[in-house]
């Protein structure tokens, strides 16, 4: 079993794609819009034809599924947080400082008593991140 999580951008989808792209080296494995469907667009707006219905990405040996959703422009992302565990204090400060740009620090990027790095971040979407490299003896997943 994989737990993947799903999240709904409400019509910023495409500008999240390409960030996470470049922030993350995500790779877009599935996208299909709303027109690509055989079935009518009953839940968008009219106009929204070209909003993502579904991507996926791959992050790492992870995958993440992304969508405009109903394209209500109020995306709500609270309650949890998403977690990338690194190799190495180089690549945290690399993804922290790239999914910072635009966002909100939640929590420095430094040695804590469970890692000798760990930080958290709100992406420019909102989105939050937690950035670890595991403690040795210590699980990440």
């Amino acid at each position: 079993m994989q737990l993947e999580p799903y999240l709904f951008f409400e019509g910023r989808c495409d500008e999240a794609i390409a960030f996470y792209r470049q922030a993350l080296d995500a790779e877009v494995t599935v996208l299909l819009r709303f027109k690509d469907s055989p079935q009518p667009p009953g839940m968008i707006p009219p106009g929204g034809e070209d909003k993502v219905m579904h991507a996926n990405l791959r992050i790492g040996d992870a995958t993440m599924m992304l969508s405009d959703g109903r394209c209500l422009g109020g995306a709500a992302f609270q309650g949890f947080a998403l977690s990338l565990a690194v190799a190495d204090e180089a690549e945290a400060k690399r993804l922290f400082s790239a999914l910072a740009e635009g966002g909100q620090l939640l929590m420095p990027l430094e040695k804590t008593f469970f890692s000798p790095c760990f930080g958290m971040v709100a992406d420019k979407f909102g989105v939050s991140w937690m950035i670890i490299v595991p403690q040795e003896g210590l699980s990440a997943g």
